[in-house]
C-alpha cells in the first residue's frame, strides 16, 4: 500500500491477516481458545455452501463464559455493569453480583417449564434485567430473541410468532425524556394474538398497580425471591442458536437471522480484542441499545465474555441538556465510548460550549457504528471529543456478520486513519468490490461489497426460512455473501461504505444512492444532519427530496439562498442527475428512539399516504413540522 512516497507498514495486521486466510480452520481454532469449552471441536469448520458449521463436535455454555470464570479471580468484585438511569440515579452490579441474579432467574425460567431449544422474547429498554435475562437463557440452553422496546405491538407480535415464543419477559414502563411510556397498553395488545406464550414475566416499575392474569403472568421480584442461586450452566452444542434477532429486509417482513453459540462468541470476543485492545482499568460505554445487534455484541456478550466494565444508560442523550453524554463519560470515567453518527451529528449542533464544561480525560479511544461517517463529523468527533488524542474506531459491519467485519484494528496495532474510511477488512474477512457480474472493479471504482469465504461470526441462517436465507445472501454473487452495501476501495487499499445498494433512487435511469446524497448534503458547512427520499417524477421516474437541518448560524439566511447553494454544490459533488426536486428546511427529523430516521414516514408524506404506525418515534413534534413544511409548499 502507498500513500504519495510514504509506505503503510502494518506488520501485525498483516501477519495475522495472512495466517487467517492462509489457513481458515488452523487459525480460528487457536482464536477459539479465548473461550473456555466443556469439550474441543473435531473440526473447526464444515463448509457446506452457503452454510457453515463452526466448531463442530464442541461445546460450551455463553452464559459461563461471561459471568462463571470471572468470579473464579481477581473480577469477582469488579463492576461488570454500571447503569444510570434518566433521572440520574445509578447503580452497579460487579461480576458476583451479577452471576447470583442470572442463575436465579435461570432457575426462574426453568420453574416456568422453559428448555434447551426454547424461545423466550425479552421486549425491554436498556435495564439490567435485560442483560440478566439473555444471559440466564444461554445459561439454560433456551434462544432469545430480544425485541427493540420502540416497537409496536404488531411489530412485537409479528417477532413472537415467527420466532414461535415461549415466554415472554418484559416490563410495564418504559422512561424518555422525562416521562413514563405505558409499555402494558402495548403488550396487552400483541398477546391478543400471540398463542404460543405461555407465561409472562413483569419486571414492574413505577407506582401504579397493574393486573395480571392468574397462572400466566408474574412479577420478576416475587419469582426471583424463591429461586435458586445457582443453576448449572448447560453446555450446548457450537453449532446450537444462542439468539434471534429479526432485521429489516427489502420485502417488508422482518428476516429472523440466527447466531449459533460457539462461532459467534468466538467472533465477538475477538472483535472486541482486536478493535479497542481492552485492559483491565477500562470502562466500556456503547450507547446502542441491546434491541440491536449492537447491543448484543458490544453491550453483552464481547465485553462480558472478556470481563469488562461496561456502562448501560436508559434515556435520550440529550436530556435533560444537551451535555448529557459528556456527563456520563465525565461521571463515570468511561475510556472507550462508541457511538452513531446520527447521535454525533446531532450533538455538533449544539456546539462545543456543552462539551468544555466536562472533563473528557478519561477518554482514550472513540468508536462509530451504523452508517458510514460524514468526514466533517468524524473531524468534529475527532478534535472536539477525542482532543486529537484519541483514534475514531469507525466500524462496519450488520445484524448478519455478527461483529465488525471492516474496522482499523486499534486493539492489534495503530493504523493510519482516513476521515469517512472504516479502513482495512478485518482479520480473517476475505472482502471485495465487485461489479453486478462479479467481477473486481479498480480502485475508487463504486461496487458491491462482497465477503468471499465464511467467518466464525456469520448468521447460522435464517429461522425458519432456508430459501430467504439462500436468496437474500448467497444466490446473487454464487456462495459468496452479498452485503448489499455499496464500496470503494482506494489505492491504498482503504474500503469506503457509500450505503444500501437496495436504497437507491432511479433518476431518468441512474442509479443513486440515497446515502451517497446525504453523505455530500452534510459535506456542506452549512449543514448539520439530512435525509432523502425519493419522489415518482412522471418524466424522469424517481426524483430525489431532501430534508435538511442546518447548523444554527446558518438558520436565519434567506432560505432561497440556502437552496440555491445546497442545490449547487450537489451539482459540483454528485452531478445534474443528482440535484434535489424539493429541499424542506427542519428543525428536526423524525428518528426512532435509537436515533435512526425513519425514511419510510418521509416517503409516505410525501406521497400523500397514511404514514401507518408512528410507535416507535421519539418525538411527535418532527412530525409536525414536516406535515408543515409540506403544507406550506403546496400553497407557495
Amino acid at each position: 500500500m502507498k500513500t504519495g512516497d510514504k509506505y503503510i507498514m502494518l506488520e501485525k495486521y498483516s501477519e495475522l491477516q495472512q495466517k487467517a486466510l492462509d489457513d481458515p480452520e488452523k487459525f480460528w481454532g487457536e482464536q477459539a481458545k479465548c473461550l473456555e469449552w466443556d469439550k474441543t471441536w473435531d473440526k473447526a469448520l464444515d463448509w457446506n455452501p452457503p452454510y457453515a458449521k463452526w466448531f463442530k463436535g464442541g461445546s460450551l455454555n455463553a452464559s459461563y463464559n461471561c459471568v462463571d470464570r470471572h468470579i473464579k479471580g481477581n473480577r469477582r468484585n469488579k463492576a461488570a455493569i454500571i447503569c444510570e438511569k434518566e433521572d440520574g440515579s445509578c447503580g452497579i452490579l460487579t461480576y458476583y453480583e451479577l452471576y447470583r441474579e442470572v442463575n436465579k432467574f435461570a432457575n426462574v425460567l426453568e420453574n416456568l417449564g422453559v428448555e434447551k431449544g426454547d424461545v423466550v422474547t425479552i421486549y425491554m429498554p436498556m435495564m439490567t434485567e435485560a442483560i440478566i435475562a439473555m444471559l440466564a437463557c444461554s445459561r439454560i440452553g433456551a434462544i432469545h430473541n430480544v425485541v427493540f422496546s420502540g416497537f409496536s405491538s404488531d411489530a412485537l407480535a409479528d417477532r413472537i410468532n415467527d420466532s414461535k415464543s415461549k415466554i415472554l419477559v418484559t416490563t410495564n414502563l418504559l422512561y424518555r425524556r422525562g416521562k413514563e411510556i405505558d409499555l402494558k397498553k402495548i403488550l396487552d395488545k400483541a398477546l391478543l394474538n400471540c398463542n404460543s406464550i405461555k407465561h409472562v414475566v413483569y419486571a414492574k416499575r413505577g407506582i401504579e398497580e397493574f393486573n395480571l392474569v392468574s397462572g400466566k403472568e408474574y412479577f420478576w421480584d416475587e419469582l426471583m425471591g424463591g429461586a435458586k442461586s445457582y443453576v448449572e450452566p448447560v453446555p450446548v452444542e457450537s453449532e446450537h442458536p444462542l439468539f434471534i434477532l429479526y432485521t429489516s429486509g427489502t420485502t417488508g417482513s422482518p428476516k429472523g437471522v440466527v447466531h449459533s453459540t460457539g462461532g459467534y462468541l468466538t467472533y465477538a470476543t475477538k472483535t472486541m480484542d482486536w478493535t479497542w485492545g481492552l485492559n483491565e482499568m477500562d470502562v466500556f460505554w456503547c450507547t446502542a441499545d441491546i434491541g440491536w445487534i449492537t447491543g448484543h455484541t458490544y453491550v453483552v456478550y464481547g465485553p462480558l465474555s472478556l470481563g469488562a466494565t461496561i456502562v448501560l444508560y436508559e434515556g435520550a442523550i440529550d436530556y435533560p441538556e444537551p451535555d448529557r453524554l459528556w456527563g456520563i463519560v465525565e461521571n463515570h470515567g468511561v475510556t472507550i465510548l462508541y457511538t452513531a453518527p446520527t447521535a454525533i451529528r446531532m450533538l455538533m449542533m449544539y456546539g462545543e460550549k456543552w462539551v468544555n464544561t466536562h472533563d473528557l480525560s478519561t477518554l482514550r479511544l472513540l468508536g462509530s457504528v451504523g452508517e458510514p461517517i460524514n468526514p466533517r463529523a468524524w473531524k468534529w468527533y475527532y478534535k472536539v471529543i477525542g482532543k486529537e488524542k484519541c483514534p475514531i474506531c469507525d466500524c462496519y459491519w450488520q445484524t448478519e456478520t455478527g461483529g465488525h467485519i471492516i474496522y482499523p484494528p486499534i486493539g492489534i496495532q495503530s493504523v493510519p486513519l482516513k476521515p469517512g474510511s472504516a479502513t482495512f477488512p478485518g482479520i480473517g474477512i476475505d472482502v471485495d468490490v465487485v461489479d453486478n457480474e462479479g467481477n473486481p472493479v479498480d480502485a475508487n471504482v463504486k461496487g458491491n461489497l462482497i465477503i468471499k469465504r465464511p467467518w466464525p461470526g456469520m448468521l447460522a441462517g435464517l429461522w425458519n426460512n432456508d430459501e430467504r436465507y439462500r436468496a437474500a445472501y448467497w444466490d446473487r454473487f454464487k456462495n459468496k455473501f452479498s452485503t448489499s452495501d455499496y464500496a470503494i476501495k482506494d489505492q491504498d487499499g482503504y474500503i469506503w461504505v457509500l450505503g444500501r445498494s437496495d436504497e437507491v433512487l432511479n433518476v431518468s435511469g441512474h442509479r443513486i444512492g440515497t446515502a451517497e446524497l446525504e453523505h455530500e448534503l452534510v459535506s456542506n458547512k452549512m449543514v448539520a444532519e439530512s435525509a432523502v427520499v425519493g419522489k415518482p417524477d412522471d418524466v424522469k421516474g424517481e426524483v430525489p427530496v431532501a430534508f435538511v437541518i442546518l447548523n444554527e448560524k446558518y438558520r436565519e439566511l434567506p432560505s432561497n439562498e440556502v437552496k440555491a447553494e445546497l442545490i449547487k454544490h450537489i451539482r459540483d459533488t454528485v452531478g445534474p442527475i443528482g440535484t434535489p426536486a424539493m429541499i424542506f428546511f427542519v428543525n428536526k427529523l423524525p428518528k426512532t428512539r435509537s436515533g435512526k430516521i425513519m425514511r419510510r414516514i418521509l416517503k409516505k408524506l410525501i406521497m400523500g399516504e397514511e404514514i401507518g404506525d408512528v410507535t416507535t418515534l421519539e418525538d411527535n413534534t418532527s412530525l409536525e413540522e414536516v406535515k408543515k413544511e409540506l403544507e406550506d409548499f403546496k400553497y407557495d
